[in-house]
């Protein structure tokens, strides 16, 4: 058996201890821009199916559809998270995108193969109160979304419902991962707004949700901005 590097080890203690120290009362989000054409991105897409297992965390693998032209489409990608991954630039004065980038509760970018950063981001994220106590009720295709704030919101918010899919594996025949079999996690498939909430009064709405994927909510300032809540639909 090969020797761990000395950094690999202590990236994967980073984040073991993160895990052990979040709060799992709020659940902190963490967006992959991914593509399957993009031979940096394998290794944030292991990380992202890490993840996946802590119940404390939301992770979303976001495919963006600027590879495609270097020899393989991406099966999972949509010029929507192309457009979302612009506007997280945008909103932090970036001209550029890149992959693999991750952004946790929609306020801090980096790369998304700096396992050692994501784990203290996402323990100072899951430490921080919860300004919004989100609550979801599965009825059939749709969802029952409440949501109450302690105090008056300082802006309005986007009601947003994500859905994924948990797994699923492909065979990557050209292109930078040409030959290799890749299993990706919490692929999105659909990422809409379904409504905007001032916060001043309880929000209260009903959102479709048909099929079997399963369903999340965000709540997020504009900009795309801050995640003040999140939650999966049971």
């Amino acid at each position: 058996m090969g020797k761990v590097p000395r950094w690999a080890a202590a990236a994967t203690l980073g984040l073991a201890l993160c895990a052990g120290t979040a709060q799992a009362d709020r659940l902190v989000v963490v967006e992959l821009f991914t593509s399957q054409g993009c031979s940096s991105c394998p290794p944030a897409d292991a990380l992202l199916t890490e993840l996946a297992a802590r119940d404390d965390i939301l992770p979303l693998a976001l495919h963006v559809d600027y590879w495609d032209y270097i020899g393989w489409a991406d099966s999972f990608a949509s010029p929507a998270f192309t457009a979302r991954q612009k506007a997280y630039a945008r909103a932090a004065g970036s001209r550029t995108v890149y992959t693999p980038q991750m952004v946790v509760s929609g306020t801090d970018h980096l790369v998304g193969t700096r396992e050692m950063e994501l784990g203290a981001l996402i323990e100072a994220h899951g430490a921080r109160p919860e300004p919004v106590v989100l609550t979801l009720q599965r009825n059939g295709a749709a969802i029952e979304i409440r949501a109450d704030s302690p105090a008056p919101l300082p802006r309005p918010v986007i009601v947003q419902v994500v859905r994924y899919v948990p797994a699923r594996t492909v065979e990557i025949l050209r292109g930078e991962n040409a030959g290799r079999t890749i299993t990706y996690s919490n692929v999105v498939t659909e990422w809409r707004e379904v409504g905007r909430w001032a916060g001043e009064a309880p929000l209260v709405l009903t959102a479709e949700a048909p099929g079997d994927e399963p369903a999340a909510v965000i709540l997020q300032e504009d900009g795309p901005g801050a995640v003040l809540a999140a939650a999966v639909a049971r």
